[in-house]
């Protein structure tokens, strides 16, 4: 049996995991999200004497800053957008008789200037631009949200709804490399800390169609994204749970992100996918938390 398929089937034994019908959209148990939260204390812990602005944003976020983000041009085949019925009294009559017959209904939606948040970090970056100038020394902020990306799949740990905790640092080119270094290291201390065995790899984005093959050989090639793999449905192919992405430039220049002097400031994210870590945890250690050794539960619990 495929072994994706079968620790999923697992988890729907467990009650920890609740099939929806949809693959990639499952619900929780309070025992899953308890792992969850235990964990999200464990980077509280860590990354809170650090001093980040928290911000929660909604799943949801403003369509004309995703647009301007260029996402649709980059990652098309992970979009996510909400479309709503926006039509009269006689447009209803024919959606409920399209309904009816088994049609397909959706035709008549219209999109909203709301789509689905693809990662948390991407609604901060025009938040702060209309703030102004960054301080001189860099700014370090702590967001988490639910994101969404069009991939339906047998694998848990490939989720078409599912958190991300992240911190981001915008600031001068040294520090933000010094700041994704230190998280580099941090999160291997993390993740060996709770009994998971992790290693770090060069990585890249799924960027989409022939110019997406030059981008992905342009990031791999300066080293622009890492990420923290843990054996989950896989040895052979284990799953990112940590990322560390250095943009250079790039989002400061798309938002006017600036210090005082006018030049564009550099920015780093370090995000953490708070479903995968989860998995990786009982995937490791069981399906039971009673049964998890007890230095792992000292360190997420106390």
């Amino acid at each position: 049996m495929d072994m994706q398929v079968s620790f999923l089937d697992r988890l729907f034994e467990a009650g920890l995991l609740i099939e929806t019908g949809v693959d990639g959209l499952y619900g929780r148990s309070g025992q899953f999200e308890d792992v969850i939260a235990a964990f999200e204390r464990l980077i509280d812990r860590t990354g809170g004497p650090d001093g980040a602005e928290a911000i929660r944003f909604p799943p949801g976020m403003n369509r004309a800053y995703f647009e301007a983000s260029g996402y649709m041009k980059s990652f098309p085949q992970l979009a996510g957008t909400i479309h709503s019925f926006c039509g009269c009294e006689l447009d209803h009559v024919s959606l409920l008789k399209c309904m009816e017959d088994g049609q397909d209904w959706t035709k008549g939606q219209e999109a909203t200037d709301i789509v689905l948040t693809p990662a948390a970090c991407y609604p901060l970056y025009p938040t702060i631009a209309k703030r102004g100038a960054v301080k001189a020394g860099g700014q370090l902020y702590d967001l988490q949200s639910y994101c969404f990306r069009h991939e339906p799949s047998k694998d848990p740990a490939r989720q078409q709804l599912f958190r991300m905790r992240e911190y981001v640092f915008m600031g001068p080119q040294d520090q933000v490399m010094a700041f994704r270094q230190r998280w580099m290291d941090r999160g291997t201390e993390m993740m060996r800390s709770v009994g998971l065995d992790v290693h770090i790899d060069v990585a890249n984005d799924p960027f989409f169609g022939r110019a997406g093959r030059l981008l992905v050989n342009n990031q791999r090639d300066q080293n622009l994204k890492f990420e923290l793999l843990i054996p989950i449905t896989s040895v052979e192919k284990p799953t990112a749970c940590m990322s560390f992405n250095y943009h250079q430039d790039q989002f400061g220049l798309k938002w006017g992100l600036h210090f005082e002097s006018g030049e564009p400031v550099h920015t780093a994210c370090v995000g953490f996918g708070l479903e995968r870590i989860a998995l990786a945890l009982f995937h490791t250690h069981g399906l039971d938390v009673a049964e998890w050794p007890d230095d792992v539960r000292r360190v997420l619990w106390g």
